[in-house]
């Protein structure tokens, strides 16, 4: 349900950090918490974002969440699938629902970010 490689924040954002690089996404607590996602708001690529800025929303059925960016760095991709299948971030939020890529600014910032036995103590069994 979370998966080991990524890394998560307690907004409910993942990262997949691959060097100086990095995908985003919701994790499953918050797709599942929204309900039917209907849209998602894209950033542009080379947007600087910093750690903590809201980079986008999601909206469901039920309400509208914003994102916030795990880590600072500038977007070097978005996945334009999103805009016409909003629904994968529900499907697979951790592969066909990824939201963007970003090169990190500042590497530094990892080491705030939860592993995935400290982002399940945060959302409790209700995560699963």
């Amino acid at each position: 349900m979370y998966p080991d490689n990524l890394k998560y924040t307690k907004e409910h954002e993942w990262v997949d950090l691959k060097g100086d690089t990095g995908a985003v996404g919701i994790t499953f607590f918050a797709q599942k918490e929204l309900g039917d996602v209907v849209f998602v708001e894209l950033p542009e690529i080379g947007r600087e974002l910093k750690q903590g800025e809201i980079l986008g929303t999601v909206e469901s059925v039920k309400a509208v969440s914003e994102i916030y960016s795990p880590v600072s760095g500038v977007v070097t991709e978005v996945n334009n699938a999103l805009r016409d299948h909003p629904e994968q971030v529900n499907a697979d939020p951790y592969g066909n629902g990824w939201i963007l890529k970003l090169r990190l600014t500042n590497s530094s910032e990892r080491a705030g970010l939860m592993d995935s036995t400290a982002y399940v103590a945060l959302v409790g069994q209700s995560g699963h």
